[in-house]
């Protein structure tokens, strides 16, 4: 993770100041998005297009004012201009937008005003500038922050065994199966995590591997997450000196994950969209409850479908490791709190991941 949460507002703070005056789209449109980015830390890398050639609803052409795949949709107005309006075209754009291309944020603006919408919630949130900072971990996922919404049998969980399912269907269908489909099913689960919840850095490193470093029909997809993988098992140290500067950028991940030498799998133009519109997904909404069924409805067909009446919701699940696990866990913390000796181990069981409810992948050796 880059900023904290109280630089970041700061920023904030400095860019309404610095910016409460502009006015017009034409010439400072695109400064001010420049100088927003930084906000979050972004200064060293394209991460956006301005003016982007999208065909609309309808079929017509338009030109979207600020556009970054799977992540952020501008439209952006002069000052005083009818935000709802801007909406409308925000909205047009999304029609012919790949699935993992979706932005998480549409946001439309004024200068003077923004507004909001969040497309996983549809929530819509509108402030004025002077109050960005109030407002400002609504762009959380900027910096790398990621919003974890987790609900009771969140349809999220169900989708992403639904997409990893589809995958390993494409994938066996080809005649990749048996242990090295399983071990690479759970290595691109751990990268699909590892994306979103801060083992990569910067966010979204896998997706963009995918999708900038690898052909549209799938060709060399192979044999490129088979040099990832081969990265990713080799410490920073060992590395050599001419690696690809977009691979060097992933963390070694220790624990052996990565070790073991696969076959070669082969990707078509649908694997590749299948694996990308995985990617598309927020990961870091994915509950460990729904793990179980995750892994038998990849390995499982029959499970597949009835993936509904195997799914446990994490709710249910809780209400019965509470009274099991955690309020005996809790008390012993409050007894012995003040033996420095006893605390370490409480410690780490109590925010250990199956109980403190994150992703069960760490970067960690056990």
């Amino acid at each position: 993770m880059g900023l904290n949460w109280n630089e970041i507002k700061s920023r904030a703070l400095l860019f309404s100041k610095t910016w409460g005056d502009a006015s017009n789209e034409d010439s400072l449109a695109k400064p001010f998005w420049i100088a927003f980015f930084e906000i979050f830390g972004i200064t060293n890398k394209r991460v956006a297009t301005f003016e982007l050639n999208v065909k609309k609803l309808g079929g017509a052409q338009g030109f979207v004012d600020l556009f970054w795949p799977g992540m952020l949709l501008v439209e952006h107005k002069s000052r005083g201009k009818n935000l709802d309006h801007a909406v409308d075209q925000a909205v047009g754009y999304l029609h012919n937008l790949k699935e993992h291309e979706l932005p998480q944020l549409v946001v439309v603006c004024d200068f003077a005003r923004f507004r909001v919408r969040r497309l996983a919630t549809g929530e819509t949130v509108e402030f004025e500038l002077k109050h960005l900072h109030k407002h400002v971990k609504l762009f959380g996922l900027l910096a790398g922050y990621k919003v974890q919404d987790i609900r009771a049998e969140d349809p999220v969980n169900i989708k992403a065994a639904e997409r990893m399912g589809r995958l390993h269907d494409a994938l066996k269908a080809s005649g990749y199966s048996g242990h090295a489909l399983e071990v690479l099913l759970v290595r691109l689960l751990f990268c699909l995590f590892a994306d979103d919840t801060g083992i990569f850095q910067p966010a979204q490193s896998f997706r963009d591997f995918v999708e900038e470093r690898t052909a549209p029909d799938g060709s060399d997809l192979g044999p490129r997450l088979g040099q990832l993988f081969q990265v990713l098992n080799t410490h920073e140290s060992q590395r050599s000196q001419n690696i690809d500067e977009q691979l060097n950028q992933f963390a070694y991940i220790n624990g052996r994950l990565f070790e073991e030498t696969l076959p070669m799998a082969d990707f078509s133009t649908a694997m590749r969209d299948a694996l990308l519109d995985a990617c598309a997904l927020d990961w870091s909404a994915i509950s460990p409850a729904i793990f179980g069924s995750l892994f038998q409805s990849i390995m499982d067909d029959k499970a597949r479908r009835n993936l509904g009446a195997h799914y446990t919701s994490e709710a249910n699940i809780l209400k019965l490791i509470k009274p099991l696990f955690l309020d005996e866990l809790h008390a012993e913390f409050e007894r012995i709190k003040g033996n420095l000796s006893c605390i370490t181990l409480v410690r780490w069981l109590l925010e250990a991941p199956v109980f403190r409810g994150d992703s069960l992948f760490t970067n960690r050796t056990y």
